[in-house]
């Protein structure tokens, strides 16, 4: 499970940087958007003032992919006929994945609705250790 959750923290990482390599060279005057905007999708988690589950749906409907591939998909479709559009959509949609990247390069994954650390890579935001693979601690040798 470790390996497999640090494959999807990598894959995640390389998604954030995609994201900022895509706006900086489509967008450039439009870099800053990215880190601005970023807290702006955290506010789904407002959710949990009302209970874990209505937390974890608010937080999984907005940290996801899909919208941001929408948001690119219609800057694609608009481009030739309405590049303002164009523009924003497809700012938002690198400052979508962007900080959906970074927030499960992280260790913040998929909501679980039991409770507010429960994700799908483990408790949210700690190593792979801390989720269920607590190591050990050594043994002194008594013989040394």
């Amino acid at each position: 499970m470790k390996q497999v959750r640090m494959v999807h923290r990598i894959e995640a990482g390389a998604i954030a940087l995609l994201a900022v390599v895509a706006v900086v060279a489509l967008y450039p005057a439009w870099w800053w958007v990215i880190l601005a905007a970023f807290v702006v999708f955290d506010l789904s988690m407002l959710g949990y003032a009302w209970s874990a589950a209505a937390g974890a749906t608010t937080y999984n409907l907005i940290h996801n992919y899909a919208w941001a591939l929408v948001l690119a998909a219609t800057a694609l479709v608009t481009q030739q006929l309405a590049p303002a559009v164009s523009t924003i959509t497809g700012v938002l949609a690198c400052a979508w994945a962007f900080h959906v990247g970074v927030d499960r390069a992280l260790g913040f994954g998929v909501k679980i609705p039991d409770a507010f650390g429960h994700t799908d890579l483990g408790e949210a935001g700690n190593s792979a250790a801390s989720a269920g693979e607590r190591r050990q601690p050594e043994r002194q040798n008594p013989g040394k």
